[in-house]
């Protein structure tokens, strides 16, 4: 519920607070004295597009306050307004209100701010969206929509409705994702098959070829090796004779070896102990010896022999290069492109048994939302009759009397290339995101009058009325929620206005009702009445203000809206006599 609002800057309105509470409050003032500025606030609010030409000659911005609170509002519009605090971190006040601002510069920018938090206006356009509704002249241009048609229509008949839309959309939903696959995998049948052929033929010549990880890192060392194999066979030789000796001449041409056993011999043989001390050290120089001729032997051994090795080694690299040019730079990224391959190899799978088992999937899907979708249009069928019935009753009450509603449901035929074709009893029907039908609100004016599409039989009043009519049949879905009228009255006057104060203030046992009205007959019926108040500084410049009137000022205020009559008794009378109708009728209705 809104409780109040604050306004600077905006259009004639350089300051004004306006406090608003339970039931009906009406908004009246002379023309040009700043009402549609309330209602422009509130559109603010709400996201709308922000205008820098709404913001007062001289200003640099406009700011409008809200103050929101969420105890009087029905569970599911509470819910989805705390759900946006939560995710915008925004917070309520001390008093547990939420206070939302929306500013506009006159450069154009505009910012946004709920709970102390900079957000989005997206972000106040959700939050505000399940608290406050706005209905301007624009929003009854809405009404002629038939999107909105359909909306207001599923709204009345939510019980019966509501779930058998959830559920087709949550079937058309599998159904599309399934239609879709086995679409995508039709057109691209062809192409799956030559990609297919195209890996299979890459992983058998992988296969064949058999690649391990790393290979060919080793085989340039051992390549390498190969390459330089006498010299390192010398040297491995040489180095071996030079610590062991020549294996056919042990004589005077002996090696380290022999070399190191004499002197460890002579040393350990001395009687001097400072020599014969030398003698471990000695011992342990021939055991690296030792050991340095058993890995040198071992090395010889190692050596290729096999003259022919070079070129079996040379052919395979050259075989591991061929796949390191098609398929990565080294063998580990040949055998992970191999993996790859695999898993989408499984993932084309274009025979006809998997075409066949997706159109069977798709054709089950067609089955269950049809299924729904005849449900859902059955169930609308009968609710539309049921809102006419509703509707043309409230028309009665509203100078309306030999008017009629007709809500007609009717299927959407496919179009050429729809994306969501469903066959429904031979014919081929647009399954849209809500269904297969379209819903259009049609008027007859008076008895016998053929009944035509709202934007051809309803003139301006009468679809103000219309529009008040289908919020008193839907009122009961929404208690609490803020609905805000801007001269809802147009058009209208003398017992259609007093028709259209009584259903207002109905409206506002379950509703908080704000509207600005030129009518005293719709005035009359208010709980809270709030004036406009227009001043003129005598240069030029026009400053309006927000203030509740008393008692004593709203008879001045009703006689002045009844014909100018505020400062004479008789249409202070005369206001006082409405007020007074008004207030018995409020009574009785309580």
């Amino acid at each position: 519920m809104l409780t109040e609002i604050r306004i600077d800057g905006l259009g004639v309105i350089s300051t004004a607070t306006a406090q608003f509470h339970e039931g009906l409050t009406v908004l009246t003032g002379e023309t040009g004295a700043g009402k549609t500025m309330v209602v422009t606030s509130l559109h603010l609010l709400s996201g709308a597009r922000a205008d820098a030409g709404r913001v007062r000659l001289g200003a640099n911005r406009a700011v409008v306050e809200g103050r929101f609170t969420l105890d009087e509002v029905n569970a599911t519009a509470r819910g989805d307004a705390e759900q946006v605090l939560e995710a915008a971190a925004a917070v309520a006040d001390e008093d547990g209100t939420v206070i939302a601002i929306r500013s506009v510069g006159s450069d154009g920018r505009s910012r946004a701010h709920l709970g102390g938090r900079g957000v989005p206006a997206s972000v106040l356009a959700d939050f505000t969206a399940p608290l406050l509704t706005v209905h301007g002249q624009n929003d009854q241009l809405r009404l002629q929509r038939p999107e909105q048609q359909l909306r207001a229509l599923d709204q009345f008949a939510d019980a019966a409705v509501g779930p058998l839309l959830r559920e087709y959309t949550e079937q058309r939903r599998a159904w599309l994702d399934a239609r879709n696959a086995l679409l995508e995998r039709t057109a691209r049948s062809r192409d799956m098959a030559v990609e297919a052929e195209r890996l299979t033929q890459a992983l058998a010549e992988i296969d064949g070829i058999a690649p391990e990880p790393g290979e060919d890192e080793r085989l340039v060392a051992e390549i390498r090796r190969l390459s330089d194999l006498d010299s390192l066979r010398e040297a491995a030789a040489t180095a071996h004779e030079a610590l062991a000796g020549p294996e056919d001449d042990p004589g005077e041409n002996a090696g380290a070896l022999d070399a190191l056993g004499v002197a460890r011999s002579r040393v350990e043989g001395s009687e001097d102990p400072a020599l014969s001390a030398l003698g471990p050290r000695l011992a342990d120089a021939i055991a690296v010896v030792v050991d340095l001729t058993t890995e040198l032997s071992g090395y010889l051994s190692d050596l290729p022999s096999d003259p022919g090795a070079l070129d079996s080694m040379l052919t395979r690299q050259a075989e591991l290069k061929s796949l390191t040019r098609k398929y990565a730079p080294d063998i580990d990224g040949v055998l992970a492109w191999a993996d790859d391959a695999r898993t989408k190899l499984e993932s084309l799978d274009v025979s006809e048994e998997a075409l066949a088992a997706l159109a069977a999937e798709a054709e089950a899907g067609a089955d269950r939302v049809r299924a729904v979708a005849v449900k859902l249009s059955q169930a609308r069928t009968t609710a539309a009759g049921e809102l006419a019935a509703a509707v043309s009753e409230e028309l009665g009450g509203l100078a309306m009397g030999k008017a009629r509603l007709d809500v007609e449901v009717r299927p959407v035929p496919a179009g050429p290339q729809d994306s969501a074709p469903l066959l429904i009893d031979g014919t081929e029907l647009h399954a849209g995101p809500g269904g297969v039908d379209e819903v259009e609100l049609r008027l007859a004016a008076h008895s016998g009058a053929q009944s035509l599409p709202l934007n051809k039989s309803a003139s301006g009043g009468e679809l103000s009325r219309v529009m008040l009519a289908l919020e008193v049949v839907l009122a009961g879905n929404e208690h609490g929620v803020t609905m805000v009228f801007d001269e809802v009255d147009a058009g209208v006057g003398g017992r259609a206005a007093v028709e259209i104060g009584r259903r207002l203030s109905r409206l506002a046992r379950t509703h908080q009702v704000i509207v600005v009205t030129h009518l005293a007959q719709v005035a009359a019926f208010a709980d809270t009445h709030l004036v406009v108040n227009k001043s003129d500084d005598g240069e030029g410049a026009v400053d309006s203000g927000v203030r509740a009137l008393t008692q004593d000022e709203r008879i001045v205020e009703l006689a002045r809206m009844l014909a100018g009559l505020d400062d004479t008794e008789t249409g202070r009378a005369h206001a006082w006599e409405l007020l007074n109708i008004a207030r018995a009728e409020r009574m009785a209705a309580s």
